[in-house]
């Protein structure tokens, strides 16, 4: 007869799988929001930038025997009423308008982020001042407040980053403020300043990488709000001047031809929109990927 098998004594029982959250890279890669979003914007952005090498002609040559012209072989999209090439002014006008959205909410996160960290994790005067700063300047429409600052610095590009300069910051402050706030009182900071470390330690290495989640997901829609912005202003004739090309300036001067040559006004306006779709669902998609559990 065979021995009776005995069992094992003192063997330990299956640990339970822990479940881990998938990856940055690997919850990206699963958002069709955020592909999609940045899929749209990269091919946006490509495109600005390979102006000089895809744009078959400078935007500001003019050629005064093929005005008003429609898309052909020579001018894919057509020309202005002053012989300009579309597809050209596009492209530089996309240029400028990216760069002048980027630069433009690159100052106002900064010194938002900055300013709205320190008010929330040490409070006090600082504080107060600041955030009735703040509420004076949402008390006041947005693009009421841009067009009356440009008005005031001077037209232009130098203009329109002052002006947002000035105004832009005191979302990103509120927001960062607000999140710090609340990670100040977790358990985790208690034990990090109980465990003898600084501060300004714990609020930059440690609140800080937790709570700017929040104003980067922001600055893709603010991106868009600045570039909708900049196109108004160029609409209104106080935004970039010619004869550097704008889609706002682009948008002005077809409307006086929109019952005859509708694609004058049609193209612009169809590459503001795109731009804007894509920079929104680029912000939704990293609001869904950054979000903890």
């Amino acid at each position: 007869m065979s021995a009776a098998v005995t069992p094992a004594v003192g063997l330990a029982e299956p640990e339970h799988e822990v479940t881990r959250r998938p990856s940055v890279r690997s919850r990206a890669l699963h958002s069709p929001i955020f592909m999609a979003g940045t899929i749209l914007t990269a091919t946006i952005v490509a495109l600005a930038l390979l102006a000089p090498v895809i744009g078959r002609y400078s935007p500001v040559s003019q050629d005064l025997l093929h005005t008003l012209a429609g898309p052909s072989g020579a001018h894919w999209l057509g020309t202005d009423e002053i012989g300009r090439d579309i597809w050209s002014r596009l492209l530089y006008a996309g240029r400028t308008d990216l760069q002048v959205g980027l630069l433009a909410v690159l100052f106002p996160f900064t010194f938002g982020v900055f300013i709205g960290t320190v008010c929330g994790y040490f409070g006090g005067r600082i504080d107060t001042i600041v955030m009735r700063i703040v509420d004076v300047v949402l008390a006041f429409p947005f693009y009421v407040l841009i067009i009356a600052l440009v008005f005031v610095v001077g037209v232009g590009t130098h203009g329109i980053y002052i002006a947002f300069g000035l105004t832009d910051w005191v979302i990103y402050a509120r927001t960062t403020r607000s999140g710090t706030m609340v990670a100040r009182n977790l358990d985790w900071v208690a034990a990090a300043e109980g465990g003898g470390l600084s501060r300004t330690r714990v609020l930059w290495r440690h609140i800080l990488p937790n709570t700017i989640t929040q104003a980067i997901v922001y600055s893709m829609s603010d991106i868009v709000l600045v570039i909708l912005a900049v196109v108004t202003l160029g609409y209104l004739g106080l935004g970039i001047q010619p004869p550097a090309p704008d889609w706002g300036s682009m948008i002005s001067d077809g409307q006086n031809f929109i019952q005859t040559n509708q694609w004058l006004a049609a193209i612009p306006g169809m590459a503001v929109v795109l731009t804007g779709v894509g920079l929104s669902l680029l912000g939704d998609g990293l609001a869904d990927i950054l979000r903890p559990e």
